[in-house]
């Protein structure tokens, strides 16, 4: 750690598999990119020496060998302490010199997550595949609608954090969902979010994309609006309970009629399924009802553990400042940290 760096403080953390042939780049291109900064690998399970690869140029690396790019950051953000997380995949398709902005936005003005918006050059377009685009544009066009967050690029997987976000931060996605859960902790908190411009080039010969556009874009979708339901419950389950409202009033348009004309019921059937229809819809809506205050009560206890941890000091702005006690802490990393 260089003394007196004003990136003592962060930390590059950086998930990856199967990625030795970029990893070593990567690592040498951030800690060039931010001196003084410590850089961490989580290996997931790979077997083409990407440990001996971070390890060589230069970074701190964490083994996690259940599959699964969230699996990976839930390890970096549990295992990590420091004052800014920079997460930034293993492929080398990330612009390194983008990353002092993304933190100042952390450290100087105060935001909890700053996402590194894909830009990508007209001679690359190839580097994001048309359907990982128009992938990402409908996942984010509808994380938008549902959660209201003004990101434009909710997938990316190049973003910093402060601590008391990563902190407060109840990971549990096993897979690519990780960014749509942390998109969710941003909206359900309510924190400063900001976009940085940055751009995105294509892998180097020979590296591999593990995100496969149809499944993986499935599982994303899935799990918006999973975080949806439970982030607002009474609106998820009153969206459920309205067609069920519609079916009860189509049925019961016969037997209220002819109870009005006639002071008689005829039609028993449509009755019957009509109460049945409405007992549904009454029984969702009462659902949620009763967990949108165990929503309530799960957003008050995240708040209150967020607003326990410090906010950002303004390291960067401050240099004069000595970073908190021990710069960034690994628990159970293999390498040394450099002097």
């Amino acid at each position: 750690m260089t003394a007196g760096s004003p990136w003592s403080g962060v930390a590059v953390v950086v998930p990856c598999r199967n990625e030795a042939g970029t990893i070593g780049q990567v690592v040498a291109d951030f800690l060039a990119a931010l001196p003084g900064c410590t850089v961490v690998v989580a290996d997931n399970g790979s077997t083409d020496g990407t440990t001996e690869a971070a390890l060589a140029a230069g970074a701190r690396v964490l083994q996690e060998h259940r599959p699964g790019k969230g699996m990976a950051v839930r390890r970096l953000l549990a295992d990590v302490d420091a004052d800014c997380y920079l997460l930034v995949d293993g492929d080398a398709t990330y612009d390194a010199t983008a990353a002092p902005a993304l933190v100042e936005r952390v450290l100087v003005h105060g935001m909890d997550m700053v996402n590194g918006t894909r830009l990508t050059p007209e001679h690359q377009l190839e580097a994001y595949r048309r359907g990982h685009r128009l992938g990402n544009d409908v996942l984010s066009w509808i994380f938008r609608r549902l959660f209201e967050l003004p990101l434009t690029d909710t997938l990316t997987g190049y973003r910093a954090f402060s601590r008391r976000f990563v902190k407060s931060f109840p990971a549990s996605s096993e897979g690519f969902e990780i960014e749509a859960e942390l998109n969710a902790h941003a909206a359900l908190l309510d924190v400063r979010v900001d976009e940085v411009e940055t751009t995105y080039v294509s892998r180097p010969e020979g590296s591999v994309s593990k995100l496969n556009t149809y499944r993986d874009g499935v599982r994303i979708l899935r799990r918006n609006l999973r975080l949806f339901r439970d982030a607002r419950p009474l609106l998820s389950f009153s969206l459920l309970a309205s067609p069920w409202l519609l079916a009860t009033a189509l049925l019961l348009v016969l037997p209220v009629s002819d109870y009005v004309a006639t002071g008689l019921v005829a039609h028993f059937p449509s009755l019957i399924a009509g109460v049945g229809t409405f007992l549904v819809a009454l029984n969702l809506w009462a659902a949620g009802v009763v967990l949108e205050r165990t929503s309530r009560n799960r957003v008050e206890v995240v708040r209150l553990r967020y607003l326990a941890l410090p906010a950002p000091a303004g390291l960067v702005a401050r240099a004069d400042v000595p970073p908190r006690a021990g710069g960034v802490e690994v628990a159970g990393a293999v390498g040394d940290p450099r002097p």
